[in-house]
């Protein structure tokens, strides 16, 4: 329950950054990129590369990545964002994602590739927040990089 709790508030944290973002709702589509909808709210974007998450790894993650790939998009599936009914199974989507060219990343390692340097903006200390609040295995990192700033050491 946890868990859910902290990815719905994400959700809000989200959604309250981008208020004007339309929420796409599938009438049975399993795999999302079959909606009209959401393929043209995608392709609207201009974006060549995406972040996927969702709530199972091989159906959700799986099929919406296959897809964006098989369109040309360049694909970051998130690992950490999804989960399934066992390793056996995660294993073989991962390994499927892998071989159409999807890269397999962490919430920290996606976070960090598209923060780039602790010394853009938001910065270190909001990033350290966020951390703090979503990844705090990682606020570590934020704080060591902040103390050696301290010391001439970065």
């Amino acid at each position: 329950m946890a868990f859910l709790t902290t990815l719905w508030l994400m959700l809000m944290e989200i959604l309250d950054l981008y208020p004007d973002v339309p929420i796409i709702k599938r009438p049975g589509e399993i795999n999302a990129w079959d909606n009209a909808e959401f393929r043209e709210a995608v392709k609207a974007t201009g974006r060549s590369q995406f972040i996927v998450g969702g709530i199972v790894t091989d159906v959700c993650v799986t099929f919406l990545s296959l897809s964006l790939r098989e369109e040309g998009y360049s694909v970051w599936a998130n690992v950490e964002a999804s989960g399934t009914t066992s390793t056996l199974i995660r294993d073989v989507s991962n390994s499927r994602m892998q071989a159409a060219g999807v890269h397999l990343a962490g919430l920290f390692s996606i976070a960090a590739d598209l923060f780039r340097d602790w010394r853009n903006p938001p910065g270190a200390e909001k990033m350290s927040e966020w951390y703090a609040k979503y990844a705090p295995a990682y606020l570590v990192t934020a704080q060591l990089f902040n103390a050696a700033k301290g010391n001439s050491t970065s």
